[in-house]
């Protein structure tokens, strides 16, 4: 597609701080407006100028079953464990705490006493598919309003935010 593809490995620096360098570099020179990340698994330290600017999805509802550790099944296996009724995803704004990052948007499904780690796993994706397209877009038109750990949203679709 002519997109330009960089590979960036944690292990393959000597620090984090390294690493996250590295990160900005490559995202500073292609002059980025927004990074999206999905699922991405690495610390990478987050300067001040792209707060506000990093999304990432979570298919639980933070705060809820986030933090290190936490992710695919592992997550999936905890609800259930936990004898949740509801689950669902979160799409949101990336800070150097991980899962801890403003909220912009969840979806939530129900938990059946039945489901299976990955019967929960389809249905939490399903959810995804159409919560984080739509962040990007409320991203894009400038619809997000960040206050502190608050995420309002200037959409007439949204009748309340917080």
């Amino acid at each position: 597609m002519g997109i330009p593809t960089h590979l960036v490995r944690p292990k393959e620096f000597p620090s984090v701080e390294a690493y996250s360098d590295a990160m900005c570099r490559l995202l500073d020179e292609a002059g980025v407006d927004l990074v999206c990340l999905a699922g991405f698994l690495s610390y990478w330290i987050i300067p001040d100028r792209y707060l506000g600017r990093v999304m990432n999805i979570h298919p639980a509802l933070l705060p809820a079953f986030g933090g290190k550790g936490m992710h695919g099944h592992h997550v999936h296996e905890a609800v259930l464990a936990r004898g949740c009724k509801v689950s669902g995803c979160t799409v949101h704004f990336v800070n150097n705490t991980y899962d801890d990052g403003p909220i912009i948007l969840q979806r939530a499904v129900p938990v059946y006493a039945e489901d299976t780690p990955d019967d929960l796993a389809a249905r939490v994706f399903r959810e995804e598919c159409i919560a984080y397209p739509e962040a990007i877009r409320l991203f894009i038109e400038g619809r997000l309003k960040v206050e502190g750990l608050k995420v309002s949203i200037d959409d007439p679709a949204y009748r309340r935010s917080v």
